[in-house]
């Protein structure tokens, strides 16, 4: 090999080397970001109304205005105002939420309400926030076909979940067997037949 030759080989094999020397580093991979967590979306808070009173004695939508002095005598629970002890119990029950006990109270097995099972008649009174009522003094026992009747004033309110509230006027009409033989005792004591209410001023 000539020395011109040799000094080319040098040189190729000086810039091959310079070539590696300057080649480009690798760049670091960024690692992936991560991904959005979502919210959770928050519950609005549930709104909070006052409670609904009832109207007064004598006013439109209220109970009549009767002045009579309520006699403290002991009463039977076949009297007339055993029967508006009744409906008392059935309102307070509902007041108490207890629908099971209140269920019972209505004649031919509970199923007189329009309900045929305690869970069925809970659910009729879900659309309420607030359900109560005022009964007033009872009628006069009426007899019809071997059964008694009383009819028994009252005045719901209260408040569907809405926000709107609820005034209803009507009366409860109460039946038990008369004394006649054969009867059982539970037939003879005073069952809600029907609740008949129409929608009154508040």
């Amino acid at each position: 090999m000539t020395r011109a030759a040799l000094l080319l080989a040098v040189l190729a094999l000086t810039a091959c080397s310079r070539e590696q020397a300057v080649a480009p580093a690798a760049q670091p991979v960024k690692p992936p970001e991560p991904a959005p967590v979502a919210q959770a979306p928050v519950a609005p808070a549930p709104a909070v109304w006052p409670l609904v009173q009832p109207p007064e004695p004598g006013t439109p939508g209220g109970l009549p205005d009767d002045r009579t002095p309520i006699s403290e005598a002991p009463f039977t629970p076949q009297s007339a105002q055993g029967a508006s002890n009744v409906v008392q119990t059935y309102f307070a029950h509902l007041g108490q939420k207890n629908y099971i006990a209140a269920w019972a109270l209505w004649a031919d097995g509970g199923r007189a309400s329009g309900s045929a099972t305690p869970d069925a008649f809970r659910q009729t009174f879900a659309k309420y926030a607030q359900y109560d009522a005022l009964s007033g003094a009872p009628g006069r026992i009426e007899g019809a076909a071997g059964s008694l009747f009383v009819t028994v004033p009252v005045v719901i309110y209260g408040r569907l979940t809405t926000g709107a509230e609820v005034h209803e006027k009507g009366e409860a009409t109460l039946r038990r067997v008369n004394n006649v033989d054969g009867s059982t005792p539970e037939q003879r004591r005073w069952h809600i037949e029907k609740i008949e209410t129409k929608p009154s001023p508040g």
